[in-house]
Parts: C-alpha cells; structure tokens; sequence
C-alpha cells in the first residue's frame, strides 16, 4: 500500500483523542471515512474531523474501494464478526482491545487472518509509550538484577474519576464486554507484562461480584508463572472506598524495584537505598506511536507490534483468571 486509508468502524469516545485524529496526522494515512450505528452521531463525528464519508452500516465501509484499512473501535461484543468481514473482504484491521468476547473467538479471528494473509493488529497500545518501553528498556539491562515476582493492584472506588464513562454503561454488561471493568482496563495490564515476560506457563484465579452494582464481576485476583520463572500476582477491584485505591505495579528484583503507574507518566527505579525517576508526557493522541507502526507494518515496512496471537494469548488468561 501506497498510503492508507483508514474506515472506522465505532467512531465512539475512544477515537475522539486518542486515537482518530491521529489518522490524519501519521505520514501516508488518512480518515476518509467512519461509522457508527447512529446516523446523527456518525454525520456529527464527520464533520467535526473533517472526514469526507459516513455510515451507519458496518458492511457499507467495509466495502467501499476508497477504504483500505479497517479500524474496529466498537464494543468488544461485534470485534470479532467485523474483524472478520473486513479480513475476508481483503482489509488490514486495526482491532481495538480486549480483542474479543473470548478466547475462541481470538482464535477464529486470527484463524481468518492467517487463511486469508491479510495483516492484524490489536491496540494494545501502550507498548508504543515511552514509559512503558523505558520500563522493559531497564528491565533487558539488567539493572534490578533477576526478577523475582511482579505485584500488581488496581484498586478503585465505584465512582472512579479514571475509568471511561459513557451514555450506556456498555463496559459493565457482561454481554457487550464480555466482563467487566477488568475486561476493559486488565488487557492493557496483563499485555505488558507479556511483552516484558514472555509466554505464561500457567495462570488461575477467582473473580466474584461482592457488591452487586451491576451483573459483572468486580473484583477479579489472578497469578501468573512465566516460563522463565517470574510471578505475577494482580488484584483489581472496582468497589474500594476511596482511601484504599491504588494503580500502582512493581516489579522486584534480586537487585531492586522498578514502579510504575499504569495510569501514570513516571516510573521509579528503587536500588540500595537510593531512587531515581524517569518522567515522561503522553501524546496528546495517545495511540499515535501505536498507529505509526501499523501503518509501518501494513505497508511492509516494520513489524506487526501487536500480533492477535500475542493478544489471544492476553484474553485466555483473563479466562483463566476469570471462569
């Protein structure tokens, strides 16, 4: 491909910063068109991008000739059949996280993918940030020695002021989201510690719903054991009073501590005795960094930086955390 030219399928909350905009601003990529279920809500977005077509109709992006990628942000519940179509319709697809409901339909997603030779990728975009790859710069350097074990916890009250609100509440009906809030925040968690880890050799854990406010879980504990050794313990609760929220994950060495916040811009290294912090501001887009290696990848040009086999791997252990 010359230049790609993106369709967005969900033209919701997640691609008004964080990603749509960025389209227009990656060399040889461009928004000429996007989609949502609600015609005013589609015009609206339109207009306000300066994007040249609308739809309310997946299929009728999916097929237009002046669309060449395909860019899934709608709930998780519809990733899996867009995704689809579009690979089969020939179209490298952009699939926002988690990649699907659950891990068969991963499977058939990358399946199709594969049958088919057309590229895939998946937003796990903060591997792209730079606080996160300072994270695994430091960690490949050796500096806090052997890694012992990982703890991580996200803690947040009912009203919490970070988690994406929208109109439906989509993110707590198990049916939509597959989960809960876990499935909406754990993938991003979970996806960096495979990209600093490597491959689970196992993984448990028990999920329940103590509070009640809606059908999905909210507290959800899990345990990972890596192939070289590593554990990782993670606990997310979403029903805590405000004086014991957290979003804080360390990782311990023989030699040290790296922390971080994953809803923070600085992490900390912590080694006999002294600290030194690394601080760092996201793009105002903050899948910029993301979406310019896609584009590199679907033109051939780099590597795929999310691959759905690495984001399968992502959701069948939040099944495993969480069946």
């Amino acid at each position: 491909m010359e230049a790609i030219r993106w369709g967005i399928i969900g033209c919701g909350d997640v691609t008004e910063i964080k990603s749509g905009p960025a389209l227009n601003k990656i060399e040889n990529s461009s928004l000429v068109a996007v989609m949502r279920r609600d015609a005013a809500k589609a015009a609206d977005y339109a207009q306000r991008h300066g994007v040249s077509k609308w739809y309310d109709d997946a299929y009728r992006i999916i097929e237009d000739p002046d669309v060449n990628a395909i860019y899934v942000a709608t709930p998780p519940l519809s990733h899996e059949e867009y995704a689809v179509a579009a690979l089969k319709a020939g179209k490298p697809v952009y699939l926002e996280k988690p990649m699907a409901l659950q891990a068969t339909s991963c499977r058939r997603i990358v399946e199709v993918a594969n049958s088919t030779g057309i590229k895939l990728t998946v937003a796990h975009y903060r591997r792209a940030l730079p606080l996160y790859i300072k994270v695994r710069e430091l960690l490949e350097s050796g500096v806090i020695g052997k890694i012992l074990f990982v703890n991580c916890q996200v803690l947040q009250p009912f009203q919490s002021g970070i988690i994406a609100k929208t109109a439906v509440n989509w993110r707590t009906d198990p049916a939509i989201s597959g989960g809960g809030l876990f499935h909406d925040l754990a993938p991003h968690h979970l996806d960096l510690m495979l990209y600093y880890f490597g491959v689970p050799k196992s993984a448990s854990g028990y999920s329940a719903n103590q509070r009640g406010f809606y059908k999905a879980d909210d507290i959800v504990s899990g345990e990972i054991l890596f192939d070289n050794e590593i554990i990782f313990k993670g606990l997310w609760c979403f029903t805590v009073p405000v004086e014991a929220a957290q979003d804080h994950c360390e990782i311990v060495g023989a030699e040290g501590i790296i922390s971080f916040s994953f809803f923070g811009s600085e992490c900390l290294v912590n080694k006999q005795g002294k600290e030194e912090r690394f601080k760092f501001i996201n793009p105002l887009h903050v899948q910029q960094p993301m979406l310019e290696k896609v584009v590199s990848y679907f033109q051939e040009k780099g590597p795929n930086p999310c691959s759905g086999e690495e984001a399968s791997i992502v959701i069948e252990t939040m099944d495993r955390f969480t069946l």
